[in-house]
């Protein structure tokens, strides 16, 4: 993932499954052989991984529920460790 590609489209990779744990009140990363634990905003950007949204359109709808702004390099970053993790795959 080219690191000014704003235009790409994240989704979760085939074998990675969001599942809320209502047992403990988190969020998790399911993989084979593997669960993720996720934080609030690691967990709000993978939610948004559906292929149908670019990274620009993540970021900004980000930005709106977290009334944040900025969060292009950070989005960014996540999404570019979670490619190379193989959590997700960005076209």
């Amino acid at each position: 993932m080219d690191s000014d590609d704003l235009t790409a489209t994240p989704r979760l990779a085939t074998k990675a499954m969001l599942k809320h744990d209502s047992v403990r009140d988190v969020e998790l990363l399911l993989l084979p052989e593997r669960v993720v634990l996720l934080n609030k905003s690691g967990a709000a950007i993978l939610g948004l991984c559906d292929g149908s949204r670019t990274v620009r359109q993540l970021v900004e709808r980000l930005e709106h529920d977290f009334e944040a702004t900025d969060l292009t390099n950070d989005v960014m970053a996540f999404l570019q460790d979670a490619s190379g993790r193989g959590w997700v795959v960005v076209k």
